[in-house]
């Protein structure tokens, strides 16, 4: 053979001296079109909507009859006709041109042929060429599909008889491009699962959904709850026991419940460190995570070609999501503080912007090499399973279309904590409950306002209590796996002064959801009343990682934590962060006198006495639970010399 066309990495067409010969692009792309056509023949005009798509034809005859006299120039040069004109047909002349096109489809020996595949397959076919013709992308599809179902047919052969390290190794490989080529049929994945060893995935999935279960009947039996028998019957297929989806004993697949399968994009990681290896390592963490995913058929994952693709045009980024029906992104950035370089990772809901888990690895060279695996088992784990949960209460809500608008109005007025705003919620939440007695989310979040107005009149008020305990019990009745209930019901419990059943449901929300920033930030809120302010603050900390753009209480929450442990000034700083300090004016107020500043704490008693002029020091810490004493003496010193 003459010469070479190159397909895969560049395209590009190479001499038998291996020189590259200066071709047009898109005589490139013709002839990679006429090597794969039946008859290695076609006609000028089905070229010219190949090159260029629809267009003038006056202007298409012009462009083709250019480029064509430009090849023929170019082979007279070099002495050799690779492609023939006679009249309207162009032809291409097999004998004197070879490519990787043809690949190795008649190798006998199937790791020799799927060693072959790999190496060319793992490289983008025609690299950076491109057309935006119709055809084109047909054709390009078509190729792309050849390739795959090609690969897929030589692992399956290979599969049954890898013996070495070597073999296995060339297994994964090839099923972790295939896995990367684009979604795949039931039977693919189990192959894939088992190319890859990814039993381990399905293995802990099924672990996760197991502690789940058993989490939520210890809350039920400690708190001593019923369950409805009324649930929700799409929530309750999703978390159901495996019942097995083929060979891997897989859950079912939300498509088979009616609910479509939600779609992942990983984008690859934006490097904010100074150490250049870290994006490379970063990089092969990604794709390890994405091979488990192999695991999970609940979930469809963005070929990495195009999330990298998309990560280069952020401006673009929204209405790519919007039109390939992304519901999630993972989130990936390397950061470098002195000489640790960490990767920090966040699942985001795309349809209302909302982080669902968030967490950080030490990427060093030692840690990475040792952990890498653990670590992306952790990180596909973690996805799967939030993703999993979040489905889960996406199909309940999507059952009550009226309550749940109602509902989320009235989540809008429960972010900024005044007694307006909360009776504003609780009359949506109302609203939702007419239209659905049932609506478990609707009940929690009523009783989130009592216990809120609780906090904020500071009289005391048990029947608030009373109605926020009711309400959380009610929630927890009618949806036993949903952690909302079990935290409102150890919201009321903490505040009655119950804190050792407070703290058992607070264990179960957070199993039960254990990246919920706001489940982990009550959490936290109710280790502050237990005593326990270190525990609290790591707490606290955590949801503040997890939802950066903080509410109010998470740092009321954090500020308590800090006066629990004597450090007031960082008190004071969390509640300067707050969008209405006046809030935590109390706690202000005891932190400055602590550090000795009158002033500014006498500021703030007088805020106290006018939106309170009945406040008594005394009768208030009578009914803030503290389990420990000591806690409430410190508070009552601080108020004290704050002058109330």
């Amino acid at each position: 053979m003459a010469f070479v066309l190159e397909t895969f990495g560049k395209l590009q067409l190479m001499d038998r001296e291996g020189n590259v010969v200066a071709f047009p692009e898109k005589g490139l792309l013709l002839l990679a079109y006429l090597l794969t056509s039946e008859q290695g023949t076609a006609y000028r005009a089905t070229l010219d909507r190949f090159l260029w798509g629809e267009r003038d034809r006056g202007i298409s005859d012009s462009t083709l009859r250019k480029l064509l006299s430009r090849i023929t120039a170019l082979q007279n040069e070099l002495g050799v006709e690779v492609l023939s004109l006679e009249g309207s047909a162009v032809s291409i002349n097999r004998a004197a041109l070879s490519s990787d096109l043809l690949l190795v489809g008649d190798e006998p020996d199937p790791f020799v042929r799927l060693k072959g595949l790999v190496k060319l397959m793992d490289q983008t076919f025609l690299g950076t060429a491109s057309t935006q013709s119709r055809e084109f992308r047909h054709w390009l599809s078509e190729r792309e599909k050849y390739h795959g179902d090609l690969l897929e047919d030589t692992l399956r052969s290979a599969s049954q008889l890898a013996q070495t390290k070597e073999q296995s190794r060339l297994l994964r490989d090839a099923a972790i491009i295939l896995f990367k080529s684009g979604p795949r049929d039931q039977d693919t994945l189990n192959l894939l699962v088992q190319s890859l060893d990814a039993g381990e995935h399905v293995a802990s999935l099924q672990s996760f959904f197991e502690e789940r279960r058993n989490a939520i009947a210890k809350g039920l039996d400690t708190l001593q709850l019923k369950p409805s028998e009324q649930k929700p019957k799409v929530a309750a297929r999703v978390s159901a026991p495996f019942e097995g989806s083929g060979a891997s004993g897989l859950p079912l697949m939300p498509g088979e419940l009616g609910i479509t399968v939600p779609r992942l994009v990983l984008l690859p990681p934006t490097n904010q460190s100074t150490h250049a290896d870290a994006a490379s390592l970063a990089a092969s963490l990604i794709e390890d995570i994405t091979i488990g995913f192999c695991a999970f058929n609940s979930l469809q994952v963005i070929a990495p070609y195009s999330a990298i693709q998309i990560s280069h045009h952020q401006e673009t980024q929204v209405a790519f999501f919007e039109r390939h029906n992304v519901n999630y992104v993972l989130e990936t950035r390397i950061n470098a503080v002195s000489d640790e370089v960490t990767l920090f990772v966040q699942l985001i809901f795309f349809d209302d912007s909302q982080i669902l888990w968030a967490d950080r690895f030490r990427l060093t060279h030692h840690s990475l090499l040792r952990d890498r695996k653990a670590i992306s088992r952790q990180i596909a784990l973690c996805v799967s399973s939030e993703i999993a949960r979040h489905e889960e209460v996406r199909a309940d809500l999507q059952l009550h279309p009226i309550a749940y608008h109602r509902y989320l109005v009235g989540r809008q007025h429960l972010a900024r904590l005044t007694l307006p705003n909360l009776r504003r919620a609780r009359g949506e939440m109302r609203a939702a409950l007419s239209a659905s007695p049932d609506f478990a989310p609707a009940l929690s979040s009523m009783g989130r306002t009592y216990s809120k107005e609780w906090l904020l009149t500071a009289r005391g008020d048990i029947d608030l209590l009373t109605q926020a305990e009711n309400l959380a019990k009610k929630a927890i009745e009618k949806r036993s796996d949903f952690a909302d209930g079990f935290r409102e019901f150890g919201v009321a419990k903490l505040l009655q002064g119950a804190f050792d059943e407070s703290a058992e449901a607070m264990e179960v929300a957070e199993n039960l959801a254990p990246h919920y920033a706001d489940v982990i930030a009550d959490h936290a809120d109710t280790l502050v009343h237990c005593s326990r302010p270190s525990m609290a603050l790591q707490k606290i900390e955590r949801a503040i990682e997890l939802n950066p753009l903080s509410p109010d209480p998470y740092l009321w929450t954090a500020a308590g934590a800090n006066y629990a442990l004597s450090e007031f000034e960082a008190a004071l700083d969390y509640i300067g962060r707050m969008a209405d300090p006046s809030l935590a004016d109390r706690l202000a107020a005891a932190s400055w006198a602590m550090l000795g500043r009158q002033d500014m704490a006498r500021v703030c008693v007088r805020r106290v006495r006018e939106a309170n002029p009945n406040f008594d020091v005394d009768k208030w810490l009578a009914a803030v639970p503290s389990k420990e004493q000591w806690q409430k003496d410190l508070y009552r010193e601080g108020l004290k010399k704050a002058g109330f």
